[in-house]
């Protein structure tokens, strides 16, 4: 369909759709196209003198003019007999665009117009890793029982009796390391020496 002077299109940018027409610009949100650089979104509708097509094959041109900041946005907030009043601001990110020509097919670019350094070249093949030998499963090392830095002494004297032997010695060290309590030392180190008998 050749672009007339009544001709449209409609176009989707951003999940927003919009009708323009030739040499028209419009405020869209932020596109990430530079300034000055043309673009082809995508075309929904073709329409003008009374007849229209759903057009998947025809292409609109447009060129990014300028990115801007919206109007500002006031925000009011307040609550009544409390005196809580609030006002923030807000300017929508956007792009200008301008839409250059509407119809015609997109052109395609074919391997012969495309010189051999930019074509891909197939991509070399990952070399096979040797596997790793199996490494042995190292034993996470023993601590003391969950918890333990909040237990009382008579807490530690009541429950180290059901506690295993490596706890036990976990609970020792940290206990000489850390908190050395006298109570909790020989708690342990009687419920140590009965779970080795």
């Amino acid at each position: 369909m050749a672009a007339t002077k009544t001709s449209y299109a409609i176009i989707s940018l951003g999940g927003k759709q919009y009708r323009v027409r030739e040499g028209e610009r419009l405020l869209v949100d932020r596109l990430k196209t530079d300034e000055g650089k043309p673009f082809n979104p995508v075309v929904l509708f073709l329409g003008g003198d009374g007849d229209g097509t759903r057009s998947a094959r025809a292409e609109v041109t447009a060129k990014v003019v300028g990115h801007v900041l919206g109007d500002k946005i006031r925000i009011g907030k307040r609550r009544p007999k409390s005196g809580y009043r609030k006002q923030t601001g807000f300017r929508a990110h956007l792009s200008q665009i301008e839409i250059q020509s509407i119809g015609g097919a997109p052109k395609r670019a074919t391997t012969a117009s495309v010189p051999a350094a930019e074509q891909e070249a197939p991509a070399p093949k990952a070399r096979a890793e040797p596997k790793a030998a199996p490494t042995a499963v190292v034993p996470a090392p023993v601590q003391p029982p969950r918890g333990y830095g909040d237990f009382t002494v008579a807490d530690i004297a009541e429950k180290s009796k059901r506690w295993k032997v490596e706890q036990l010695e976990a609970a020792l060290k940290f206990e000489q390391k850390n908190a050395n309590r006298k109570g909790a030392i020989a708690a342990l180190e009687s419920a140590l020496a009965a779970k080795q008998e």
